[in-house]
């Protein structure tokens, strides 16, 4: 979505990666990216609690934030049945994002500096305090 959006990428770092997130910044033609994935609970800017949401997903565009947690899988969902039926994309259509993940995955880590996400080095939350 993001070389989509805002042009191929001529620059990375990955500051951190490990089996539970990566950090990393993405210099694209139209964008400076900082970015941060995890799959654990203890990054969300939520308490999980169960049988509520566990994910959360947004992009900070311009200092404004778009949060699109909700309806995400109902997107994959239609993307995936678009493929079904034959109108998916080909691979010179999303080979630019494979490139980049492999590049992204094989990169060496960066030490951490101003374009680093703030989620790397997060302060605590309301929810942590005791």
């Amino acid at each position: 979505m993001l070389l989509w959006l805002f042009g191929p990428a001529s620059d990375l770092r990955v500051y951190h990666a490990d089996a539970q997130r990566m950090s990393g910044f993405l210099e694209l033609a139209n964008a400076r990216v900082r970015w941060f994935l995890s799959i654990d609970g203890n990054d969300l800017p939520f308490r999980v609690e169960p049988g509520l949401r566990t994910t959360y997903r947004s992009i900070t565009v311009d200092g404004q934030e778009i949060e699109f947690t909700e309806g995400f899988t109902g997107l994959h969902t239609r993307v995936y049945e678009g493929v079904l039926a034959g109108q998916g994309f080909g691979i010179a259509d999303v080979r630019p994002s494979i490139d980049l993940v492999y590049r992204i995955r094989t990169a060496p880590l960066s030490p951490s500096d101003d374009c680093a996400h703030p989620m790397l080095h997060p302060h605590p939350r309301e929810h942590d305090a005791v």
